[in-house]
C-alpha cells in the first residue's frame, strides 16, 4: 500500500482500467484485481481470499465502499486476514456468474462478498455487510474476524465445506438434451404459464420490485404473429405504456432506468444500463412495426438519442452505464421540486406541466419528484379545460426547458469501458431503428460502432471483451461473440454491404472453434483459450441480457439461411434441444430462448431485394419490408456487386434485377412468390394469412 499524490492511499487497482476498480484504488484496502500475482500471494500467505465482486451503477456498491471499504479499522482486519481482490463483473461475467451461483446456494445478490481457499474454491459469502451488527444481520468486522478464525482453526471443515460446494457448482448449468420432438406446444405452454403471472393493472409480470421484461415481451409479439393473439398484444402494448409513462422512463432525456422498485413503475433504481437501452428500443421499434403508434415510435427514438448522446464514445463504441447516485445522492439528478418547475416555467405552463406529470408540493420521492404520468393527454386536458394542442404544447416545450436546467447540474457518474456484448446488442437495435425509421443519422452509428468493435476488439482470430483508454483487453466470452454476430446480421439486413455478413460468418466460425462442447453439445461460457477456471459452466438462462446460447443459437439460425450453411443449422437445433427441458420447466427464465424457438419451429421468410443503391424504387421495397413486422425472416439485400454477394450469400443466386428493375424475391422452405417490384405487391407476398 502506497501514498501517491494527495490520496492517503493507493493499491494496486491504480493500474486497471475499469471505472469500478479505479473507484476503489483509494480505498486503504489492500486490493488487488483478479490475476495470477493475486492468487500466488493467497497460497503462498496460505490465507483465504477475500473476493469481492459488484459494477459501477450498483448502489449497494457504493454504499458498502463508503462503510467498510473506505473504514481503516475495517480495512486493517482485512488487510491482515485475507488476500482482498476486487473484481468488475461486467468485465469478468466468468467469475461473476461462478461465484454468484455459490452466493445464490447461500442467500443473496450484488455486491458480492464471498471468501475462497487460495485455489479460488468458495467456502463462505453473501452480499451486503453492514459495518456493525445492525437489522438482524452481523457487521462486517464480525464476518471477517469469524471467517479468519474459522480458516485458521477448523481447517477440515472449511476444506469440507469447499469440496461439497465445488461439485454443486459443477452440476449447475448440467442439461439433458430433450429426447421430446420440438414443437409448438413448448411455446404454448410457455406463454399460457408466463401470462398466468401478468399485472392487469400496471403491466408487467409478478409484483415489486419490477425490471423491464423485454425479452419476454418480445416473445409475446412473436406468440401475437405466430396466433394472431389480440390478448399478447393487449400485454405488450399495456406494459410498454406503463413503463414508457412511468417513473423508470426518463421523462426528459429518454432512457431506461434499471429497474423499478414498486409495482407501478413509479420509482426506479436510477442507474442506466446498455443493455436495458438496447433490448427496450428494439422493442419498442417492434412494437411500431406492428401497431404504426406514433407513442412507440417516440420512445424508440428517443432511447436511442439518449445513447448517441450520453452513452456513445467518439471512436463509435457505447458506454456501459450511468449511475444511479450525483452528489452522493441517489436519483438527484432527475428529480423536481414543483418550485422548480414553476419558476422555470411560469404559473401557467407550469400547473399545465405539473398536473401531467403529477408533480406535487409533497412529491413522491424523500419530497421531490419523479416525473411520471399519471393520465392521457385527452383526459388531462379535459379535466384542465384546456385544448389537447395547448397542453401537448406546454408539455413539449417544458420538457425542452426542464431539460436545459438539467444539464446544468452535476451529471451521474458514467462507466465510459465499452463491453463487446453490450455494444453488439446495441448495433442491432441501432441498425434496425435506422431501417424502421428510415434515419440515416442511426445507421451511421450501427456502421461506426461495428467498425470500432472489428477493428478494435479482436486480438487475431480472438475477439476481446473491454475496451477503455485506448486499451481493449480479456478475451471475450460467448455472449460477447453471439451479441455482435447477431448485431451484424442486422446491420447487413439493413444496409446490404456484404462485409458485416462475411465478418459475422467469420466470428461464427471462431465462436464455434472456440466454445463449442464436442462431447455434450451447447456453447461453453468461456473459450478455449480463455484461463482455467474451478469450473468451465455453460450458461443458458436469460437474465438481464440473453445467454450466449440463447443469442448464439438464433444468430446461427439466421446465418443458416443466409450462407446455407447446414452446420449452423445443426449446432443451434441442438442448443434448442439442450434448453428445451429447462425451457418447459421455468419458461419465464427464457425470454430470447423463446424467440429462437419460435424461429426455429416456424419457416422463416427469405427475402432477397436487388438493385442499384441509387435507384429510389430499391429504397421503397426495402421500406416495405421494415415497415412489416416479421420477426421470423432473413433479408439479403443486395446494392454492391451482385456476383460477390451471391457467391457468398446464395439466397441471391438466380436472384438479379428484371427488366432493369429493383426486384423483391419472397422464398419459403425452398419454394419462391413471382419476382415482384412494387411496394403493393410485396406487401401481399409478406403477410400472411
Amino acid at each position: 500500500m502506497t501514498r501517491v499524490n494527495d490520496h492517503r492511499y493507493t493499491n494496486a487497482l491504480i493500474n486497471e482500467t475499469s471505472p469500478y476498480l479505479l473507484q476503489h484504488a483509494h480505498n486503504p484496502v489492500d486490493w488487488h484485481a483478479w490475476n495470477e500475482e493475486a492468487l500466488a500471494k493467497a497460497r503462498t500467505e496460505n490465507k483465504p481470499i477475500l473476493l469481492s465482486i459488484g459494477y459501477s451503477a450498483c448502489h449497494w456498491c457504493h454504499v458498502m465502499e463508503h462503510e467498510s471499504f473506505e473504514n481503516e479499522a475495517i480495512a486493517k482486519l482485512m488487510n491482515e486476514n485475507f488476500v482482498n481482490i476486487k473484481v468488475d463483473r461486467e468485465e469478468r461475467p466468468d467469475l461473476d456468474q461462478i461465484y454468484m451461483n455459490a452466493v445464490q446456494m447461500m442467500t443473496g445478490h450484488w455486491p458480492m462478498t464471498m471468501f475462497l481457499t487460495p485455489d479460488g474454491v468458495p467456502f463462505y459469502g453473501g452480499t451486503y455487510f453492514p459495518p456493525e451488527d445492525r437489522y438482524n444481520m452481523p457487521g462486517f468486522p464480525r464476518v471477517l474476524l469469524s471467517v479468519a478464525e474459522a480458516y485458521r482453526s477448523q481447517p477440515d471443515q472449511v476444506a469440507n465445506t469447499a469440496t461439497s460446494m465445488l461439485g454443486e457448482l459443477r452440476r449447475v448449468g448440467l442439461t439433458e438434451s430433450s429426447r421430446e420432438m420440438l414443437t409448438n406446444e413448448i411455446l404454448d405452454s410457455a406463454y399460457r404459464r408466463i401470462a398466468a403471472n401478468y399485472d392487469r393493472a400496471h403491466g408487467g409480470f409478478g409484483g415489486a420490485p419490477k425490471f423491464p421484461p423485454s425479452m419476454t415481451l418480445e416473445f409475446f409479439l412473436h406468440t401475437y404473429h405466430r396466433r394472431h393473439s389480440s390478448e399478447a398484444l393487449e400485454m405488450v402494448q399495456h406494459t410498454c405504456r406503463e413503463m414508457a409513462e412511468g417513473g423508470i422512463y426518463d421523462q426528459l432525456g429518454g432512457g431506461f432506468h434499471r429497474y423499478s422498485v414498486d409495482a407501478q413503475w413509479l420509482v426506479p433504481h436510477f442507474e442506466k444500463m446498455l443493455y436495458d437501452n438496447a433490448l427496450l428500443s428494439r422493442l419498442y421499434l417492434h412494437l411500431f412495426q406492428v401497431t404504426k403508434d406514433d407513442f412507440a415510435r417516440r420512445i424508440a427514438q428517443e432511447t436511442l438519442d439518449y445513447v448517441v448522446r450520453e452513452m456513445t464514445d467518439a471512436g463509435g463504441g457505447f458506454y456501459s452505464s450511468q449511475d444511479a447516485d450525483s452528489e452522493g445522492v441517489e436519483g438527484q439528478f432527475f428529480v423536481w421540486s414543483r418550485a422548480e418547475i414553476m419558476a422555470a416555467l411560469g404559473e401557467h405552463d407550469g400547473n399545465l406541466f405539473c398536473e401531467y406529470f403529477d408533480v406535487t408540493e409533497r412529491g413522491n420521492f424523500e419530497g421531490k419528484n419523479i416525473l411520471h404520468v399519471r393520465s392521457s393527454l385527452e383526459d388531462t386536458a379535459q379535466r384542465l379545460d384546456v385544448s389537447v394542442e395547448e397542453l401537448s404544447n406546454a408539455i413539449d416545450a417544458g420538457r425542452r426547458k426542464l431539460f436545459d436546467i438539467r444539464e446544468r447540474r452535476v451529471k451521474p457518474g458514467r462507466d465510459e469501458k465499452v463491453l463487446t456484448a453490450w455494444n453488439g446488442l446495441m448495433l442491432g437495435s441501432f441498425a434496425e431503428g435506422a431501417a424502421i425509421l428510415n434515419r440515416a443519422g442511426y445507421r451511421q452509428v450501427a456502421e461506426a460502432s461495428a467498425s470500432f468493435l472489428l477493428d478494435q476488439m479482436r486480438n487475431g482470430d480472438l475477439l476481446l471483451r473491454t475496451y477503455k483508454d485506448g486499451k481493449a483487453k480479456l478475451n471475450g466470452y460467448l455472449e460477447d461473440y453471439a451479441c455482435l454476430i447477431d448485431g451484424l446480421i442486422s446491420l447487413y439486413e439493413a444496409t446490404g454491404k456484404l462485409r458485416w455478413t462475411q465478418a459475422a460468418v467469420s466470428l461464427a466460425d471462431n465462436m464455434i472453434e472456440q466454445f463449442w462442447d464436442e462431447d455434450s453439445g451447447g456453447f461453453y461460457f468461456t473459450g478455449k483459450a480463455h484461463e482455467q477456471l474451478i469450473v468451465r459452466s455453460k450458461e443458458f438462462l436469460d437474465n438481464a441480457t440473453p445467454s450466449g446460447n440463447s443469442i448464439a443459437a438464433l444468430s446461427l439460425l439466421r446465418l443458416a439461411l443466409l450462407t446455407g450453411k447446414q452446420d449452423y443449422h445443426r449446432r443451434a437445433t441442438d442448443v434448442l434441444r439442450q434448453m428445451a427441458n429447462q425451457i418447459r420447466r421455468y419458461p419465464s427464465a427464457f425470454g430470447f430462448a423463446l424467440c429462437a424457438l419460435d424461429f426455429y419451429l416456424e419457416s422463416p421468410l427469405e427475402i432477397a431485394i436487388v438493385g442499384a443503391a441509387s435507384d429510389s424504387r430499391l429504397d421503397e421495397l426495402v421500406r416495405t419490408v421494415w415497415q412489416t413486422y416479421l420477426p421470423n425472416r432473413v433479408v439479403a439485400l443486395c446494392t454492391e456487386s451482385h456476383a460477390e454477394a451471391a457467391a457468398f450469400v446464395p439466397l441471391l443466386r438466380e436472384r438479379d434485377t428484371l427488366n432493369d428493375q429493383p426486384t423483391a424475391f419472397v422464398c419459403e422452405t425452398y419454394t419462391c412468390q413471382t419476382p415482384v417490384h412494387s411496394s403493393g405487391e410485396l406487401v401481399k407476398q409478406l403477410v400472411r394469412s
